[in-house]
């Protein structure tokens, strides 16, 4: 007698996995990761190193001794991810006690608390990020020159200076102009001649990277283009309303701003399903940093405008939810 036998769906796999996406993004994350060994040195290769080997030991030792699950899932790349973006968001002279315990956080507190990956309703480098900025403003703030770092085992010696952000921020502060001459050529910060973390530099390398991710279709537009676009925009407008405010690509290119809209904003657990609520939430994320760099209290708002948006998620889907399959429109439905 012949059975029919029904398989769970999907019954057509596209061949896309967590594992490929999230090596697909270290892939893109690879050319700034190279910039930054370049222009911090041995520092940014320590602090990098740290963070993840950290991350991915924090997350096994969870996994299998807190949690006691059979599976391990450290070799899905997610933990790799998030080593690599949390050290992408930290000095390259942040001792090596601190850059564990951001790890700590990241994973045991941002991630594994809440079940894992995909459970998660904070992107986890962010946690990391904050709580350490939070615990250690004076480490965490102090940024050293590009090409000034110099990395033993028992000191970090560097030459610091004022980033771009912490620049424009004086400017507005203190209701000068002029001080905007500080600001490095807007060649330098494409290319990556400033100060800063790690993932500041290079903002044609990180672009490229955005591109590879559209391309291979690991993302999709909405969210790196309306971040970007609102910034662009409130930017242009605060610079003709008074030249104290940094034209908009100055904004662009500095801080963090297009390693967040394009690597982090996009997490895929932390962000919104669909098209219209991706686009709601790049706006609000664009409209938060703006107002967090110009009248908040750190010179970098985009950490915070991330983590806030990613709390609405949840009501951003639940507004936008995506059309049913078969479901009429309500016009037609009315008639």
């Amino acid at each position: 007698m012949n059975r029919l036998i029904v398989s769970l769906s999907p019954h057509v796999h596209s061949g896309d996995s967590v594992q490929r996406n999230m090596y697909g993004v270290c892939i893109a994350l690879a050319p700034a990761l190279i910039a930054s060994l370049y222009f911090f040195g041995l520092g940014a290769a320590v602090v990098l190193l740290t963070s993840v080997v950290s991350c991915v030991l924090f997350e096994w030792a969870i996994t299998r001794f807190i949690l006691r699950r059979d599976k391990v899932t450290v070799l899905d790349g997610s933990a790799i991810l998030t080593g690599i973006l949390l050290g992408f968001n930290l000095p390259s002279t942040l001792p090596i006690w601190i850059i564990v315990i951001g790890a700590l956080v990241a994973i045991g507190i941002g991630k594994m608390t809440f079940g894992g990956l995909g459970q998660n309703p904070f992107n986890p480098a962010l946690v990391g990020r904050v709580f350490l900025l939070i615990s250690f403003p004076a480490q965490m703030t102090t940024w050293p020159k590009s090409g000034t770092v110099e990395y033993t085992l028992s000191n970090v010696d560097a030459q610091t200076g004022a980033t771009p952000l912490s620049i424009m921020q004086r400017a507005i502060s203190e209701g000068k102009p002029e001080i905007l001459d500080e600001l490095p050529d807007s060649m330098d910060m494409l290319v990556g001649m400033t100060g800063g973390s790690m993932g500041e530099v290079s903002a044609i390398l990180l672009l490229a990277g955005c591109a590879y991710m559209l391309v291979r279709k690991i993302i999709t537009w909405h969210i790196p283009v309306s971040i970007l676009g609102t910034v662009s925009v409130l930017s242009a407008l605060l610079h003709l309303a008074n030249p104290v405010y940094a034209s908009p690509v100055a904004v662009i290119c500095s801080g963090g701003l297009i390693l967040g809209a394009c690597f982090m904003a996009t997490d895929y657990v932390t962000s919104p399903m669909v098209a219209k609520g991706q686009v709601i939430y790049g706006i609000a994320i664009g409209v938060l940093t703006v107002v967090i760099r110009n009248w908040g209290s750190y010179p970098e708002g985009m950490s915070f405008a991330i983590l806030i948006m990613n709390a609405f998620t949840p009501l951003i889907n639940t507004y936008c939810k995506p059309k049913r399959f078969g479901e009429k429109p309500r016009k037609e439905v009315a008639k």
